[in-house]
């Protein structure tokens, strides 16, 4: 892959003019850049308001940072026993082999762990598998990052192999944009990997119906038909697709492919993405207007992280309430304990 790694190949392709180059270089110092050609040809060059441009290449509001944002936005170090695994939730924990991505998503809720120091899994597995053994009732190992699937076929396998002999973990779901930002990753041979350690669930995510190429509807068709479940989770962006009919035609096309909408995201308060930043008020317009417009198969269920590590509740229900002053949220942690979000996005 050779893609785009620095400001003056962007410049190269026509995607970024020379007078902007300086200040996009400013940014690229402190979060790296990294896009596929693939996706890079998916941008319209034309457009400057192009979703697939705003989601991959950078902005100098990244530089950004107001004071609710967070390096750690849903708390993971809070609940991180080793430096690779996040235990939250009683039965089901997080793994991370690896904070590299095909491409670094400019909204990525872990911009600031990706452009960290890097993951060593031969050195710090053991001590996370050693912690899954002792606490039996974790019975779903997450693999997140970064993106699992930029560890190797043989990498993977001998990873996914270990977890499953370990007899209290009794499926694992793998997330990944690989599907998106460079589907010729997933092969047969990757799918009948995968399938070999049913269940298991992989979980993609598209942003925009646009990502939904004839690539990438190769790639889900290898997964399907290979017997891997593959869900879907979006995370709401305002001006890729805070519009209830962008995100209606994404859903539908995803189940065109046998894609189930699983999780939409309200964005994390992380830092230098204020500019993708969408209020709750708009958030829960926007899921209204789908209600009774897509068959329940399509309907994600649209959620919130509580900062801090509150962990993940439904938007559009009892653990999310209106507070005594506008734009002011109290959401009900279940974990636990209520917390004050104040919306940074809310406009009277």
């Amino acid at each position: 892959m050779r893609g785009a790694r620095d400001v003056r190949a962007l410049v190269e392709r026509g995607l970024v003019s020379a007078d902007d180059a300086p200040a996009l270089e400013a940014v690229v110092e402190r979060y790296a850049l990294l896009v596929s050609d693939y996706y890079l040809s998916l941008i319209d060059p034309a457009d400057p308001a192009c979703p697939i441009r705003k989601q991959a290449l950078p902005d100098a509001a990244e530089l950004v940072v107001a004071p609710e944002e967070r390096s750690d936005p849903i708390g993971d170090a809070a609940h991180a026993p080793t430096p690779l695994l996040v235990h939250r939730y009683p039965d089901r924990a997080l793994l991370f082999p690896t904070f590299r991505c095909p491409m670094y998503c400019r909204y990525c809720f872990r911009k600031v762990a990706i452009n960290g120091e890097p993951i060593r899994l031969r050195q710090a597995l053991d001590a996370s598998l050693d912690y899954l053994r002792a606490h039996p009732a974790i019975a779903e190992v997450i693999l997140s990052g970064g993106d699992p699937l930029m560890l190797s076929d043989d990498r993977l396998g001998e990873l996914l192999g270990r977890l499953r002999a370990i007899p209290s973990v009794r499926r694992v779901r793998i997330h990944t944009r690989f599907p998106v930002t460079l589907p010729m990753r997933v092969d047969a041979s990757l799918a009948s990997l995968l399938a070999a350690h049913r269940p298991l669930f992989l979980v993609t995510h598209f942003n925009h119906p646009r990502e939904l190429t004839p690539a990438s509807a190769l790639a889900l068709r290898t997964l399907v038909d290979a017997g891997v479940t593959v869900l879907n989770q979006t995370v709401l962006l305002a001006g890729v697709n805070d519009d209830a009919s962008v995100l209606a035609a994404l859903f539908t096309g995803l189940l065109e492919h046998q894609v189930r909408p699983y999780y939409l995201h309200h964005p994390d308060l992380t830092v230098g993405t204020g500019h993708f930043r969408v209020s709750l008020d708009r958030g829960l317009s926007i899921a209204r207007a789908l209600r009774g417009r897509l068959t329940g198969l399509a309907w994600p269920t649209y959620v919130i992280d509580i900062p801090g590590g509150g962990g993940k509740v439904p938007v559009d229900s009892d653990f999310v309430r209106r507070g005594d002053r506008p734009g002011h949220w109290i959401l009900r942690s279940p974990l636990g304990g209520e917390h004050l979000y104040v919306d940074p996005a809310h406009r009277d």
